[in-house]
C-alpha cells in the first residue's frame, strides 16, 4: 500500500495541498476510454482512493470536455469538498461545445467563477487559474477581477498557467499569485531558463502537469498503436513512430534506474519531478486506481546525484515538439516558440 502523502504549502500565501496532486483532465477528455457510466464509476473510486492516501489536491478545468470533468470533480466531492483543495482554470470561449478563442475578460472570470462553483458544488473555489493569457485582455484586467472574487470570498487563491516571465510580474504586482501550472518533466524543461527562476523569485509554488510525458516516460507506450483511436497523442508530434523510436533512449534509462531501484519506470520519473524541489506539486493524472497507487508511491522514491545527473543527461534532445504547429498558434503559448 502507498504511504499517506504529506501536506505541503504552495506558494508563499498560505495555501496547503498535498505533496502530490491528482490531474482529472483524462477522466474525461483528451485520451479516450473515459465514456460510459463504467468508466465514471473507477474514476469516482480513483478519487476516494486518492482522499484516503492524502492525495487530496485535485486539477480540473472549465475546458476539460467542456465541463464536464467539474462536473463529474463535483460528484466524487459531494458532501466533502472540504477534504480537498480544489483547483479548476478559466480563460477560453467556446460555441457549440468547442473552443473558439481566448476570453479573460473581467465578465467572463465572473461568469467562469460562478458557473465553475456550480458544477463544482462549492461556495469557494480553493485555486483559480488562468489557463492561458489571452492577447485581447490586459493580464492586470484579468488579475483585478481575480482579486475582487478573492475579496469576496469565492475564491482563495489566485494562478497562473504558461504565462511569460512579464505577465507573471504584471500579475502578481496586481494581486499575490500563488502557483504557476506549466508542462515539466524529464522531456519538457524549457521553462527552467527563465519561467521557473520567475516564480521562485516571486515565492509562487509551481504546479508540474504531464510530469510522465503524457505516459512515454512509463514505458507503456511504445509505439502509435498502442493508443487508441480517440486519443489526442495520435496526432501529437511526440507520438510518432519516428519520434517514439528517437525518445527510447530516454524511457530505457528511466527503466534501467527503476530496475535498480526495485520500483517502476513512472516513479523514478515522477521522483525526478519531486527532487526538483519542495516548491513543486506534480499532478500526474489517471483515471485508473492502480497507476494512482503507483504514482503516489513515487513520493518516497529516492533519486541519487548520479542518478539525476544520468536522466538529466537522457533527456536532453528529445525529438518532437510537444504540440502540433496548429495547437501551437491555436493557444498561443506565451513564454515563446524555443519553448515547444
Amino acid at each position: 500500500m502507498s504511504a499517506k502523502l504529506p501536506r505541503v504549502p504552495l506558494g508563499q500565501q498560505g495555501m496547503m495541498v498535498s505533496a502530490q496532486g491528482l490531474g482529472c483532465m483524462g477522466m474525461s477528455a483528451a485520451y479516450g476510454g473515459y465514456e460510459g457510466e463504467e468508466a465514471q464509476s473507477e474514476a469516482l473510486a480513483v478519487i476516494d482512493r486518492a482522499l484516503e492516501l492524502g492525495c487530496t489536491c485535485l486539477d480540473t478545468a472549465e475546458v476539460y470536455g467542456p465541463y464536464t470533468n467539474e462536473e463529474l470533480v463535483g460528484r466524487a466531492i459531494k458532501g466533502r469538498a472540504d477534504q480537498f483543495q480544489v483547483c479548476t482554470k478559466f480563460g477560453f470561449k467556446f460555441g457549440d461545445g468547442q473552443f473558439t478563442g481566448f476570453d479573460s475578460t473581467p465578465a467572463n472570470v465572473r461568469k467562469v467563477c460562478e458557473e465553475s462553483m456550480k458544477r463544482l458544488g462549492v461556495d469557494c473555489i480553493d485555486l483559480f487559474y488562468q489557463h492561458r493569457v489571452d492577447p485581447n485582455t490586459p493580464i492586470e484586467d484579468t488579475i483585478r477581477e481575480l482579486k475582487a472574487l478573492v475579496e469576496e470570498g469565492k475564491v482563495k487563491y489566485i494562478g497562473l498557467s504558461e504565462a511569460s516571465a512579464a505577465d507573471i510580474r504584471k500579475a502578481h504586482a496586481i494581486h499575490p499569485i500563488t502557483a504557476y501550472q506549466l508542462e515539466w518533466s524529464l522531456w519538457t524543461r524549457d521553462a527552467e531558463k527563465e519561467i521557473i527562476p520567475t516564480c521562485r523569485e516571486l515565492g509562487i509554488g509551481l504546479v508540474a502537469y504531464s510530469p510522465l510525458g503524457r505516459g512515454f516516460l512509463t514505458g507503456a507506450i511504445a509505439k502509435p498503436d498502442d493508443l487508441s483511436e480517440d486519443d489526442w497523442r495520435r496526432s501529437n508530434p511526440r507520438f510518432t513512430a519516428e519520434a517514439m523510436e528517437k525518445n527510447k533512449v530516454l524511457v530505457d534509462k528511466v527503466r534501467a534506474i527503476a530496475e535498480k531501484k526495485g520500483c517502476t519506470a513512472a516513479q523514478v520519473a515522477l521522483a525526478w519531478v519531486h527532487h526538483q524541489g519542495s516548491d513543486v506539486v506534480p499532478i500526474p493524472g489517471t483515471k485508473r486506481v492502480k497507476y494512482l497507487l503507483d504514482n503516489i508511491g513515487a513520493y518516497n522514491v529516492k533519486l541519487s546525484a548520479e542518478d539525476m545527473e544520468e536522466l538529466n543527461f537522457a533527456g536532453e534532445g528529445v525529438a518532437g515538439d510537444r504540440y502540433t504547429t496548429e495547437h501551437m498558434k491555436a493557444f498561443t503559448f506565451h513564454y515563446g516558440a524555443a519553448n515547444v
